[in-house]
């Protein structure tokens, strides 16, 4: 898994993960942040946060095309500085006023910018390591480590979020109260909010620190093909209509993801507000070990000493490894019985669930297509794109069983029916996010092996570009919130899904063609 990879992967991947906690860690809140300071609706805070995430992910078009003329490296330094001054100025406290808002949404868009400028760049530019022929069969691989990277940033930004929100509301006498709305609590509730984008600051510079320190490992990969051409490297020629074929086929697949983005993204929104009024918080027994972040992250890790066990070459570290993977997983358990019981949860909590479940899950996924692949049936990543549409689609089916006999919530209004158990957005989670380990990882790859050499910057960001419509698109459940009934909002996800599967086993052969 780890074995013959390029080191440039493994420094571009920490500076990323430094960069995405900070980043989750923000969006944890971000919708709860701004129902608190500002009095808003799910709709309101919902279109916000549709809007904010759109910009993030669009911005990587301009960024791309950009670094497609001054290179790569400079864009993705740029990059950083310009969401730390973002993150700086949404940490600044405010009152809920003008003022507030305006500083709100200048600090969004440095982030959305800086985000623009960094975030499909630094995958070119992994993308870059694997056109030497040395690991050019590492590609697929590569990309699930480096998006598992992403989600152990991801991972601890939801606890982190909590905790920094819980010591916030102690220091002004108060516990977190979903049902609370005094103003006084409101205020220190959205103060405490505030200071998780200071996080944001502090995990940027550490990701600047790694980037800078290892930027040596990929010197090469911050070229261009222009660039690479100038210094008499091999740069892989496109006729016109090769290259016609291949963007036709990229544009094909942005197509497609659009609606898995959409649907994805109910996490910061629809299954974030789904978990404030349906699920019960106070959790007991054997599940609360789901809402320790620490016994989570010691079994993701005895997942990995376990697999080193068995595929570790020498005798010694085997050994190693396995007495490893019992002590982790004691570990874990030991933490888990520290907990009260019961222990309270936050509507927050649950989107760490699919940065474990992908941090996790990703050693599996690499197995699955290698053993298929050493059988020769190897499934090609615009086939895995199919089949994650379709997986989305069973997602929302679990939530849409949660969902049944519960009050629609134009009708439940303020109050909560706080009666369902977490394993059902738990069950939601998993599932998703083996859809997202079949499609999203295999699509950032395909895209950095089809792309035109000379067009890798822009096709990265038509790639986010597709993410930044879903992205405002999944604010189309919020809206419908307390307008429809749940089972209408969670049907609307999974027709879209299953439409746009068929589609893509449909354009299946023409995709893989452009792919070999």
């Amino acid at each position: 898994m780890f074995k013959n990879q390029p080191k440039g992967l493994f420094a571009l991947a920490l500076a990323n993960t430094g960069e995405r906690f900070g980043y989750y860690t923000m969006l944890a809140i971000f919708a709860l942040f701004m129902q608190a300071k500002f009095g808003w609706s799910e709709a309101q805070a919902g279109q916000v946060y549709a809007i904010f995430l759109a910009v993030v992910y669009f911005a990587p078009l301009f960024g791309g095309m950009l670094a497609d003329k001054i290179g790569y490296g400079k864009c993705v330094t740029i990059g950083m500085l310009t969401m730390f001054l973002g993150y700086l100025g949404l940490a600044i406290p405010t009152d809920a006023d003008t003022t507030g808002l305006v500083a709100m949404y200048a600090g969004l868009a440095c982030v959305s910018l800086g985000t623009g400028l960094f975030k499909g760049n630094l995958q070119v530019m992994i993308g870059n390591l694997y056109d030497n022929p040395k690991y050019a069969d590492r590609r697929d691989d590569a990309f699930s480590l480096f998006y598992m990277a992403i989600n152990i940033g991801a991972m601890f930004a939801p606890s982190m979020a909590k905790w920094i929100t819980n010591q916030y509301l102690s220091n002004y006498g108060f516990t977190y109260d979903a049902a609370n709305v005094s103003p006084d609590y409101l205020q220190a509730l959205y103060g405490g909010y505030g200071l998780c984008f200071g996080v944001a600051c502090v995990s940027l510079v550490l990701s600047a620190v790694i980037y800078f320190a290892c930027k040596s490992w990929f010197k090469d990969a911050m070229k261009t093909a222009k660039q690479a051409k100038e210094d008499n490297a091999t740069v892989e020629e496109l006729t016109p209509a090769q290259t016609k074929e291949r963007i036709t086929a990229l544009l094909l697949v942005f197509a497609v993801v659009i609606f898995f983005w959409m649907a994805f993204h109910q996490n910061g929104s629809a299954l974030t507000f789904f978990a404030k009024k349906y699920t019960n918080l106070s959790v007991s027994g054997g599940m609360r070990i789901w809402f320790n972040i620490f016994s989570l992250a010691l079994i993701a890790l005895a997942i990995y000493t376990g697999f080193a066990t068995f595929q570790s070459e020498k005798k010694k570290t085997r050994i190693i490894c396995g007495v490893s993977t019992v002590a982790l997983v004691a570990l874990a358990i030991v933490l888990f019985l520290g907990m009260d019981n019961p222990t309270m949860a936050q509507p927050s909590d649950f989107q760490q669930f699919n940065p474990f479940f992908v941090v996790a899950l990703t050693p599996f996924s690499i197995l699955f297509f290698g053993v298929l692949a050493t059988r020769n049936h190897a499934i090609s990543a615009p086939a895995r794109i199919a089949w994650g549409m379709l997986l989305a689609a069973v997602g929302f089916g679990v939530i849409t069983l949660a969902s049944i006999g519960l009050t629609s919530p134009m009708d439940l209004g303020d109050s909560t029916q706080s009666v369902l158990s977490p394993s059902w957005l738990i069950g939601t989670y998993f599932t998703l996010t083996i859809a997202e380990l079949f499609l999203s990882p295999m699509g950032i790859s395909f895209v950095s092996k089809v792309a035109p050499p000379k067009y890798k910057g822009l096709m990265m960001g038509g790639w986010f570009v597709a993410t930044a419509i879903g992205n405002y698109l999944s604010s189309i459940p919020s809206m419908l919130w307390n307008k429809i009934p749940l089972m209408y909002n969670w049907a609307i996800l999974i027709a879209l899904c299953v439409i746009a599967a068929i589609f893509m086993f449909a354009m299946l052969k023409r995709l893989e063609k452009v792919a070999k």
